[in-house]
């Protein structure tokens, strides 16, 4: 330390010149040439050595422009074009929707271990996950006042089901938490539908996970929410809910937009409604399902992982094709890409494809606590569970150090018009890693419908196009395969 020496360092440093010396050394004290001097040499070494990491860490990244490009030409107008595409397709008319704790989940993991296998990627396994066993059952909800309507309807994940008969009720129309506790004696008996406005879907969804608590809070007999979703064409959306502890349960379903919105205005107009509900839901014992493992096993610092992923359950409506077959199939399309390109990178590609997300990251947590304990090795998790429309970039969460290198990275996907990376707090099934502090990223994509189709009957292949997926999946395996083959892991 020199208590006697002021520094001013600039912000960019290409090169240290006279000017930039003079600016960085300023004698405040009678000093010896020769002592002025050593210490001069001393603070342009010092300097030089902080100009020159982040340019050699760009000078790096550059030179994987070439094999970027290859990945590039191949996912998308070479051998691997319409790949990822083609076998969801496939994978999804076999088997359709693959709610937790089914059968027919547990036949398409087999599927996808033995096609793995078959092309030969490397410690292709399934990880023993213990999931939750929800059963929807038969499930209608029929207005009887002021008119005779069936409505559409989906019960929510965890609900219960009715009495046999169902429940026959007037309903209490409120558009939020608020206005449901302003009326808290008005819902005593009643069926409480909620008609909250879309906001959007980290704001809104809180009425679908919360809503059957807040209602039977105030003595409410059940629930029924307003879909989440910006747009309907007669579309009911389901999804998870969860019961508060120590509050009474009632049985709770999404009913569409139109609907909730027709309930609100009859109320408003003073007519009484009549809602009979019925429902026969159940919830079994607890049963195993397995995550999926598949990696290209890295030639030097094998130990050490980039992970990709996505969930390959769904909800029990559709066929899971968007949330998330695309994400999951992309996840194995870029380790089918640098296996077929034998593009093997210093760190292991690992991809996992999670099951019982749908319950609430099931799958995912089980796995970061049977691995918590490598947590240091990775140098990048990643996930796609938003869609897999044109890409643009990514979402980040990490260092400033980490980011800055990303946005490196990123910098090759430029052919592609997928270079943007956005500071964002990434959550979902990689939550558990980036709360640890490792680097973590989500897809970005143009996915401005995918609210139209979240948790739907309408979420099928039909969905999905070919060459967004391949232009996913170069994303994908060119950030993959360029970070696991880094000299060094993202700083934290």
């Amino acid at each position: 330390m020199l208590p006697s020496l002021k520094f001013y360092v600039p912000k960019s440093l290409p090169t240290i010149s006279q000017r930039n010396i003079q600016h960085c050394y300023r004698r405040e004290s009678s000093f010896a040439m020769q002592k002025q001097w050593k210490i001069l040499i001393f603070v342009v070494i010092s300097l030089k050595c902080c100009v020159t990491a982040p340019i050699d860490i760009y000078e790096e990244i550059s030179k994987y422009k070439d094999v970027a490009d290859k990945i590039i030409q191949y996912a998308v107008y070479g051998a691997a074009q319409n790949q990822s595409y083609n076998r969801l397709a496939k994978f999804t008319d076999m088997f359709g929707n693959r709610v937790a704790g089914s059968q027919n989940l547990e036949n398409s993991i087999d599927y996808i271990l033995h096609s793995m296998m078959s092309e030969g990627l490397e410690n292709v396994h399934g990880e023993h996950v213990k999931v939750p066993r929800w059963v929807r059952g038969k499930e209608s909800a029929t207005m009887l006042e002021p008119q005779y309507h069936e409505m559409a309807i989906l019960g929510l994940g965890s609900s219960i089901a009715t009495p046999k008969n169902g429940i026959k009720a007037e309903v209490l129309v409120v558009n939020s938490f608020e206005e449901l506790r302003k009326k808290a004696q008005m819902a005593e008996g009643k069926i409480v539908v909620f008609n909250q406005k879309w906001i959007s879907y980290g704001e809104t969804v809180q009425y679908r996970t919360q809503g059957a608590s807040e209602a039977a809070k105030v003595g409410a007999l059940a629930c029924l929410i307003r879909s989440v979703t910006p747009f309907s064409i007669y579309s009911p959306h389901t999804g998870h809910q969860y019961y508060s502890e120590g509050v009474r349960k009632i049985p709770t379903a999404c009913i569409t937009v139109e609907d909730a919105e027709m309930m609100e205005r009859m109320s408003k107009r003073g007519s009484k409604i009549v809602v009979v509900l019925k429902m026969s839901a159940q919830t079994l014992n607890s049963t195993d399902s397995r995550n999926i493992v598949a990696e290209v096993v890295g030639h030097k610092y094998p130990e050490q992982t980039v992970l990709v992923s996505g969930h390959i359950d769904s909800w029990d409506v559709g066929q899971g094709a968007m949330d998330d077959g695309g994400g999951a199939f992309i996840s194995w399309q870029a380790i089918t890409i640098l296996h077929e390109l034998g593009l093997r990178p210093k760190r292991t590609v690992r991809a996992v494809l999670w099951t019982a997300e749908e319950e609430g990251y099931v799958g995912s947590s089980q796995y970061f606590e049977r691995h918590k304990n490598s947590v240091r090795n990775y140098s990048l998790v990643m996930e796609s569970d938003e869609g897999t429309f044109t890409p643009e970039g990514l979402y980040f969460t990490g260092s400033k150090e980490a980011g800055m290198i990303m946005k490196e990275v990123l910098l090759l996907l430029k052919p592609i018009n997928a270079s943007r990376l956005v500071s964002s707090k990434v959550s979902g099934d990689i939550s558990f890693w980036v709360n640890e502090k490792v680097p973590g990223a989500t897809l970005m994509n143009k996915n401005g419908k995918y609210f139209y189709f979240h948790h739907t009957n309408a979420d099928t292949i039909t969905v999905q196009d070919p060459h967004q997926m391949n232009l996913c999946a170069a994303v994908w395996a060119v950030v993959a395969y360029v970070v696991a083959d880094l000299q060094n892991l993202l700083p934290l």
